[in-house]
Formats: structure tokens, sequence, C-alpha cells
């Protein structure tokens, strides 16, 4: 019993009616793109693979980067039977029926290997249901998610698996898979003859979001509606149903964007900065990449002005990561204009260049005895500690202790600004130093 079928298809019995993602399904591991960190070469998941000598497995991952496929490739070739289910689809009266199946034909010596597609689906009961065969060896499980498995899949199925986390394809990938669908006659579009440029290629792969199949619906639909034979903008844009602002992504244009939007938060300009943003947005960029960059200008250009910049951008990260396209973008707007309006400062970025021109200059002298720990007797009688004053034991736990070396006693690095918290971090820092001065 299985929703597909594993044995590859004979040329002349492709179905060319059948979706273009379907059909461009690889067959060797060698056709497989992506996951090169659990696939590739001596990997640990590829060995058990090739030496037919899987246990079970959580395939967890986006939509669209190859669960499935990678399911009917171990079907394919590991000597098992196959089984599958959708968990949209099945219920615990067909999984006591497949398990007895597959409890007969372990009796026998022959294995079998039951993929569960959308295995969050199925509430506690019915995950319950695989665990003693799962035990005992009767069936090997493979489980695909799209939710974290360590919330959606019951903790005795998990300690008897593997997680294997996917990743989304790069648009590098899934442009080789574009190219492959146009050129391939068999089971692609290569008897149309259809001419693609290599920029529509990279936008459909950006617009995808690490896709795969997404990007073979945009592809197959829009070479349906181009005219002739050459794949059109105005093709790629009614199939995606958007306008396409096509700039590489590694190129000159890529950069200008991302400096505008940073140029336009350190300007505090809050609305230039949501233009950039949202051009960027639209070009399809990768959203964690934007979260990086926001990251950076909360240290960079606010620093302890509003620490809670950081907090902030750090959040939209998770939220970007957690929630997806469209709704991280909202997560992302908002880090940008909490930006644009907070405080600014340079100040920490300065003073890390200067300690950094320090070690780069200055002699390396060793650590201060006072300032080492002396977990030994010999390190003690070394002078180890020697001298060192514990704060908690002295007055608003300030002490005159000098903490640099010695050629460097004395040296300031950090000048706070007078800008939002760093004006009430400036008058401590004044405080902790006339307090200094004053001790005996």
């Amino acid at each position: 019993m299985s929703l597909f079928d594993t044995s590859p298809p004979s040329p002349a019995h492709i179905d060319k009616q059948r979706p273009l993602a379907d059909r461009m399904r690889p067959e060797t591991l060698e056709e497989y793109v992506g996951q090169e960190h659990i696939l590739g070469p001596g990997k640990p998941l590829r060995v058990q693979i090739e030496r037919d000598i899987l246990s079970s497995i959580i395939l967890w991952g986006p939509p669209g980067v190859g669960k499935t496929t990678l399911a009917r490739l171990i079907a394919r070739l590991t000597h098992c039977e196959f089984m599958a289910y959708s968990a949209v689809l099945s219920g615990i009266k067909e999984i006591k029926v497949m398990m007895a199946d597959a409890e007969r034909l372990r009796s026998v010596g022959r294995r079998t290997i039951v993929f569960i597609d959308e295995i969050h689906r199925f509430n506690k009961a019915q995950q319950d249901a695989f665990l003693p065969y799962v035990e005992r060896g009767d069936i090997t499980l493979i489980g695909a998610t799209t939710e974290n498995p360590s919330f959606e899949v019951i903790s005795a199925l998990l300690s008897r698996s593997k997680v294997h986390a996917l990743r989304p394809l790069t648009p590098e990938e899934i442009v080789g898979l574009l190219k492959r669908a146009l050129a391939d006659r068999v089971r692609g579009l290569g008897d149309l003859e259809i001419e693609a440029s290599d920029e529509l290629l990279e936008q459909i792969a950006v617009l995808s979001n690490g896709d795969a199949r997404a990007a073979y619906n945009t592809l197959e639909a829009a070479v349906a509606i181009s005219e002739g034979k050459k794949l059109t903008r105005q093709a790629v844009e009614d199939a995606m149903e958007r306008k396409v602002l096509l700039y590489d992504k590694a190129g000159e244009e890529h950069f200008n964007l991302i400096s505008a939007l940073h140029k336009s938060v350190r300007s505090s300009d809050a609305d230039a900065a949501l233009y950039w943003l949202a051009r960027m947005l639209e070009a399809g960029e990768d959203r964690l990449y934007i979260a990086r960059r926001l990251v950076r200008m909360a240290i960079e250009d606010i620093g302890l002005a509003d620490p809670r910049a950081l907090e902030q951008t750090i959040a939209a990260q998770q939220a970007v990561h957690f929630l997806g396209i469209p709704e991280g973008d909202l997560a992302l707007a908002q880090a940008a204009i909490y930006l644009a309006v907070a405080p600014k400062s340079d100040a920490s970025y300065k003073a890390l260049d200067v300690a950094r021109a320090d070690v780069a200059t200055a002699i390396a002298e060793p650590v201060p005895l006072h300032l080492r720990n002396a977990p030994t007797g010999l390190m003690k009688a070394f002078g180890y500690g020697q001298g060192y004053q514990h704060a908690h034991q002295f007055e608003d736990a300030l002490t005159d202790m000098e903490c640099l070396p010695p050629s460097l006693a004395g040296r300031r690095y950090y000048y706070p600004t007078n800008r939002g918290l760093e004006k009430r971090i400036a008058e401590r820092l004044e405080e902790i130093r006339e307090a200094r001065r004053k001790k005996p």
C-alpha cells in the first residue's frame, strides 16, 4: 500500500500532464540537489542509504526542499518493502492494518520502511501506534514534517529516530534545477526549446524562497503563457502575479540597495529605510540576510545609546525564521523603523577599533598576576591572584585595582556620546572614576 510508485517510469510512459515538479523528481542520489550537509559523499545518512542500513529518521524542513523526494529515493535504493501514509488522509485504522502487514513481513525476514508525510498532523495517539513496531524493528520509520519535531513529534518516537534538518535550497541550486528542466526532453520542457535568460531564472529562484516545487510551478506556468520560444519577463510576472525587480543578488545592485537601507537607518530617515527595505523584499532578497544586516546596524550605529535596538533586531530575526514569508516581513519593517528612530552612537564600534589597534601595535604583556586565577598551590606560590581585590567586598563594589597591563594603565577606549542611554552611561563612568580618585 503506497501513496506513490517508487519505481522510475520508462521514458515512453512519462505522463507530460503531470506537474513539472513531479516529473523532475530525481531518480538517483547523484541527481538529488541540495542537503550536502547530510547527503554529501561520506555523510552518515548517505552511507546508511548506500549500505541499506537505514534506521528511523525524521526529515524536518520547509516545503519544497526534497523531503518526499528523498523518501522515494530511499525506497528505490534500499531492499525494503515501502509503505507510505499522508497524515492528512490516514487515520488510526489504516495505521493498524499497515502495522499488521509490516509485522507479518518481518516474521518472514522482510524489512519495511514506513513513510509518514506531514507526521506533525498525527495526534499523540496516532503517533503512539507506531511506537511498538519501531521499538521491535518491525518497521523503519521515515517521518517528514515542516514543523519543529521537538514540539510536534512525541518524545518516545524522537528518542528512537535521528532528526535531519533539511535546508532551503539556495538560488544557485534552484537555477540549476530550472536549467535541467528546460533542457530535459524526456521529463522536462526540453522539447519546447525555450530560451530563458539567467536573470529571469535567478529571479524565479530568489522568489521561490528555497522551495524547488514553487520554482518549478512558476517556470511551468511562465513557459505556458510565453509567446514564441523565449521566456519573457512579462510571462514570469504574470505567473507569479507580482512585479519582477531584476537584480543580481551577488552583484552591484544588491549592495547598492543594502547600502541605501543602512545609510537611511543611520540618518534616522524611517521613510527612506522602509522604501529601500520594500525594494529588497519585492526583489526577493533573502530575509535572513536582511535580518543579519539589521542586527549589524543595531550594533554599529546605535549601540549603547539604545541597547534595546539589538534586542529588537534579534527578535525580528527569530520572527522571520519562525514565520517565514510574508508575515516575517512585518518584523523586518518594525525593526527598521525602530533602528531609524533610535538615538545613534558608534562609540562602542570606535572603542573596539582603538583597542584592537593597541593589541596590534603594543607589546602583548602577560596578564598581571593579580588578575590570574590560582587553582593550585604552586600557582599561588608564584604569586597568581596576589593583590586581587574582589569588588563585592568593597563599598559600592568599586576598587582602585588596575586591570590593564602596566604599559596601558589608565588607557581609555570607550567615549560614550550624550545621546540616549549613553548620556547616563557617561555620567556613571564619571562617577566611577571620581570614586576611584578619592580612594586613599
